[in-house]
């Protein structure tokens, strides 16, 4: 398969089954996925693998974050949540924006691979991710900011043929600067 046609087939699984990759399964994509762009090789991100009971507690922070009594059941719609952590680097030529789009680089590459990997993959985000009961949980420094979680499990329906993806305008998306005459 090529990338165009990894890209192409990529779709966001909400819905997934109990069954997830391994860490070592883990290690060797995210080996792949930190090739992406990193400008003076900074290595701005880490990830933090949630598996059983630290979903739990995952729960717990989000409902302390939200001031509710109940924990919030969100960290359970998959047996794996890989958050995504950028960690900004001190750099005089590297602003943080750089660096966080860096992190965003390696957690969509690897929900790349984990899509061609067969691996159910959703990026999920909430106002929480800035909380400071959810950045406690995940034991973030000063500079460092969650940018969210990619939540894995096993692909349901994978026999299934899919409906299309809603095609994208691309060309009101794309310009072209005027060349100088």
């Amino acid at each position: 398969m090529s990338a165009r046609d990894a890209l192409s087939a990529r779709r966001s699984r909400s819905k997934v089954t109990d069954a997830a990759p391994s860490h070592a399964e883990i290690l060797a994509l995210v080996q792949a996925a930190a090739r992406v762009a990193d400008h003076s090789a900074l290595r701005p991100w880490r990830l933090i693998e949630l598996r059983g009971s630290a979903r739990d507690r995952l729960g717990r922070a989000i409902a302390d974050a939200e001031g509710a009594s109940e924990a919030s059941t969100k960290p359970l719609r998959a047996p794996l949540l890989i958050a995504v952590v950028a960690s900004r680097r001190p750099s005089q030529k590297v602003p943080h924006w750089e660096q966080d789009a860096v992190a965003a680089g390696v957690a969509h590459m690897l929900s790349l691979l984990l899509d061609e990997a067969g691996w159910g993959v959703m990026w999920r985000t909430g106002h929480y991710t800035r909380s400071e009961q959810v950045a406690e949980l995940h034991g973030l420094t000063e500079n460092e900011r969650l940018l969210g979680w990619l939540y894995v499990g096993g692909m349901l329906d994978r026999g299934k043929p899919e409906k299309p993806a809603r095609a994208v305008d691309v060309a009101a998306h794309v310009s072209v600067l005027a060349e100088q005459s």
